[in-house]
């Protein structure tokens, strides 16, 4: 049996991170916000962790074994599904692109926590943060600039 921190420890990793962009895409009063954020991190933690540690009990060494890629991959899919819905188009102008890749990355946050890859966890969150942080302003000043002559 896997030692309680083990357990706990990157639930709350992945609860504080995907807290953090939450509480971003809340600010922003975005569909996904702070709890949509939150739990889909936590819930990709979890299922990060039974994958990891919740068939020992059945394992036994040249008969069963066991594969955390093959859940992890079944969890990407889901939040495909979920982020599909997320976004609505409206006149052929689709909505809430930014916010269904956010739940993604916030999936892909919990992942990294519960398989203990901290650092990429950290960094994934730095990486959403600066890219809804500095690159919103970024782009719309892009977009807000003429455009330059077509020289065909």
């Amino acid at each position: 049996m896997v030692g309680l921190s083990q357990q706990l420890v990157p639930l709350g990793v992945a609860f504080v991170l995907s807290s953090v962009i939450g509480i971003e895409r809340e600010i922003r009063h975005k569909v996904a916000g702070l709890r949509t954020h939150t739990m889909v991190g936590v819930g990709a933690a979890m299922l990060m962790l039974i994958s990891k540690y919740g068939f020992d009990d059945i394992l036994s060494v040249g008969r069963v074994v066991n594969n955390p890629g093959q859940l992890a991959g079944q969890i990407v899919t889901g939040i495909g599904f979920l982020g599909a819905g997320i976004i609505i188009v409206r006149h052929d102008n689709p909505h809430n692109v930014i916010t269904a890749a956010s739940i993604w990355i916030v999936a892909a946050i919990g992942m990294a926590c519960g398989a203990g890859l901290y650092p990429i966890a950290l960094a994934g969150m730095a990486c959403d943060l600066v890219t809804s942080l500095v690159y919103t302003p970024l782009s719309e000043w892009i977009r807000s600039r003429p455009s330059p002559p077509n020289r065909e």
